[in-house]
């Protein structure tokens, strides 16, 4: 697959223009990049309304993916988000209170999303969960609150594949969104991968309408480059506003680094990403025999991440993980019951080697004499989740605030997931749940 957008820059470096535009650094060595660091000289296309090398390594994605468009983002999934969010609220009826049915393990970035646009959140929460980070909604979850609401909401918004590997069943959720005439949106930040397994469980393949991605996760891309898909189908005609919407939550000057990066995933994915995700996958399997062999569940569904659960022995995630970095090894993300590894094609197998090792010297445990019990907790919205996030706020301890109106989520990143949204009365159930994940002060409005 060509990469026009590394051939122009290439030879725009190579021709040795003279750089009296930005930026500042002229193309002069600091970092040791800087010379195919560009901007929207002539020539380079506009991210904003492309119409060239951008334009069409877009379409060359697209093709990878099986959209009707997939455009780039520089701004993570979070730009992507907002963008899909935006795209749908402007497709609502106007006579109808604006608000979204949504996962209740939602990223941080749709609850912000919420106060900028300007919508509130409807949350469906699953049957059971062990985890904040893990919220799997079944078709017959979803059918049940829509049929409880008095009106239609703009959009669902699922997360899938979760923090933890958890994987949503797209297929039967799309089937009940179509039904009820809703687009399915789905932030798949964890999942671009998904396209091309030998069993692929991508969100538009199983039928959601937009889907954001996050190319630096899981592909060989660097961070903060993202992917926003439209469904061939593209039923509610998103695709119209689809650059006018990313322009609108994203940078007017985006990194040419990372338009690079992505035009060069293009041809990664389009010539090694099936044998290379291949070979990995054989690797998980044999770290999950030693799994097995050492009596430790991997509770992920998902093939390239490895989610060991330490929540039913007396020591904690947070003490195990000290084990692992004892072997330099640094994971994604731990608690108090997770210990999280994301692994790619890109993990050499010196990689997969010292993983099997930490593994197989991990000490026996002592089990607890009580499990855990997660519940996700409904929280009273006093006030709309953009007046919290834009009224005066003070930062207190946690142990004071039950009683108050959450103002900006407090969370950590991973998982930036709000275990009290804005806008919310903070509860002593709240405080216990923060305290657990370690969490010691709380935004409030003041």
């Amino acid at each position: 697959m060509d990469t026009p957008i590394i051939d122009f820059v290439k030879n725009y470096n190579e021709v040795r223009t003279t750089r009296f535009h930005m930026p500042g650094h002229k193309g002069v060595s600091f970092l040791g990049f800087e010379n195919i660091d560009i901007t929207e000289v002539r020539g380079a296309d506009d991210l904003s309304c492309p119409d060239g090398i951008i334009k069409k390594s877009e379409e060359n994605a697209a093709k990878l993916f099986n959209t009707k468009y997939t455009v780039f983002s520089t701004g993570g999934s979070t730009q992507s988000i907002n963008a899909m969010l935006y795209l749908a609220f402007l497709n609502r009826n106007s006579n109808e209170k604006p608000f979204v049915v949504a996962g209740r393990n939602a990223h941080k970035s749709f609850v912000f999303a919420a106060a900028k646009i300007g919508f509130q959140i409807e949350w469906i929460f699953p049957e059971k969960s062990n985890s904040i980070c893990s919220s799997v909604i079944k078709k017959e979850d979803l059918e049940t609150k829509l049929n409880s609401l008095k009106e239609k909401p703009f959009a669902v918004y699922i997360t899938s594949p979760d923090y933890l590997g958890a994987v949503t069943d797209i297929k039967s959720l799309s089937a009940v969104c179509k039904k009820y005439n809703i687009p399915l949106l789905v932030d798949n930040a964890h999942g671009a991968y998904s396209a091309f397994l030998q069993k692929p469980f991508h969100p538009i393949i199983n039928g959601a309408d937009m889907c954001c991605d996050s190319a630096h996760k899981t592909l060989p891309a660097l961070t903060g480059c993202g992917y926003l898909h439209i469904a061939k189908d593209d039923k509610f005609n998103f695709s119209e506003n689809i650059h006018n919407a990313m322009t609108i939550f994203g940078s007017s000057s985006p990194s040419y680094l990372m338009l690079q990066s992505l035009d060069l995933c293009n041809k990664y994915i389009s010539e090694e990403i099936k044998n290379d995700l291949s070979y990995c996958e054989e690797k998980i399997v044999e770290i999950n025999e030693v799994l097995t062999l050492k009596q430790i569940k991997n509770i992920s569904q998902e093939p390239l991440k490895i989610t060991l659960d330490f929540s039913g022995v007396a020591k904690g995630g947070f003490e195990i993980a000290e084990h692992f970095r004892k072997y330099n090894i640094e994971f994604e993300y731990c608690d108090n019951d997770f210990v999280v590894f994301m692994l790619t094609a890109q993990n050499s197998a010196e990689d997969f080697e010292r993983l099997k090792e930490s593994i197989i010297n991990l000490p026996d445990f002592i089990e607890k004499n009580e499990q855990n019990e997660f519940l996700f907790i409904s929280g009273n919205q006093k006030v709309t989740i953009r007046e919290a996030l834009f009224s005066k706020s003070e930062e207190i301890p946690v142990e004071e605030s039950e009683g108050r109106i959450c103002a900006s989520p407090t969370v950590s990143c991973p998982p930036a997931i709000p275990i009290v949204v804005s806008g919310e009365e903070i509860t002593t159930e709240h405080i216990k749940l923060l305290k657990y994940y370690g969490k010691k002060t709380i935004r409030v409005i003041k």
